[in-house]
Parts: structure tokens; sequence; C-alpha cells
């Protein structure tokens, strides 16, 4: 994740992304520097547009923001909960003399 995090530090400050530069913010931070990693983000990074992942990745995010809003509604279903439990009751009993 760190090495993503420094592409990203990179691209953000306008800086061309390469292994020497991810390894310096990796080292940096003081993290143990595996350059294998390093070498590999930089290749599966080759001929990405960063801006545009970066777009679709917060066009896909934001469907899941949507139930952080359902917690507001609970007090509203709370209170009509008690009405459809007795319509769930009477539907239960009509199902029941289907079955015998």
């Amino acid at each position: 994740m760190e090495y993503i995090y420094a592409a990203l530090l990179l691209h953000s400050a306008e800086k061309e992304v390469t292994e020497e530069a991810i390894n310096a913010i990796v080292a940096a931070a003081g993290i143990e520097v595996d350059a294998v990693r390093a070498k590999a983000l930089v290749s599966a990074l080759d001929g990405v547009n960063i801006e545009e992942a970066i777009a679709k990745a917060a066009v896909s995010a934001a469907p899941a923001a949507a139930p952080a809003a359902a917690p507001a509604a609970a007090p509203a279903a709370a209170e009509a909960a008690p009405e459809e439990d007795k319509s769930e009751e009477s539907g239960m009993e009509g199902l029941g003399a289907l079955f015998g």
C-alpha cells in the first residue's frame, strides 16, 4: 500500500513516477524498501492515466456512501414497524391455512 501512496504523492506533486522516486519516498517514511515492489508498481502503471483511474475509483466508490444516509431514516421505519407487524401476522395466518 505504501508504494501506491508514494506513486499517488508523486503524481499529485506532478513528478514522474519512477522506481527511484518511489524508493526515496518509502525510505523517507522509515519503511524498508523493497525494490521489486517498486519496480512492479512502475511497470503496472506504465501507460495508465492516473487521473482517469482516480476518477473511475471515485465514481465506483460513490454508491458505497449512500447506505450512510440510511440510519437517519431508521427512526421513521421504527415508528411504522408496529403497523406492519399486524399485517405480517395476518399474512402468516393465511399462509398457514394453505399448508393445513
